[in-house]
């Protein structure tokens, strides 16, 4: 049997600075999860990461993630390892945005 579909969102690493970001559904790229466009339906998620990559000079590991939909009807992780992305790199405590927490 075929599992549920989920909302899903594209997602990888500026190539340059190492942040992970979000593919809008303007087409640029957010350091916000909130501001990912967000797939409705397998069709979608696979034009979604076809438009993720199509940017190989900017980001680097682009990749589909599952997504929960807020109360705002904004994107947010729907998994322990996309919410500890959304708090930047984790190998300094002063390193990035962790500083900010």
């Amino acid at each position: 049997m075929a599992r549920k579909f989920t909302p899903q969102i594209a997602t990888a690493n500026d190539l340059l600075m190492g942040d992970v970001i979000y593919l809008t559904a303007a087409g640029d790229w957010s350091r916000e999860i909130g501001a990912a466009a967000i797939a409705a339906n397998p069709e979608a998620a696979a034009e979604l990461l076809a438009r993720a990559q199509a940017f190989p000079g900017q980001v680097v590991g682009a990749y589909l993630a599952d997504a929960r939909i807020d109360d705002e009807g904004r994107a947010a992780p729907a998994h322990f390892r996309e919410e500890f992305r959304t708090r930047g790199p984790s190998n300094y405590p002063e390193h990035g945005r962790q500083a900010e927490r």
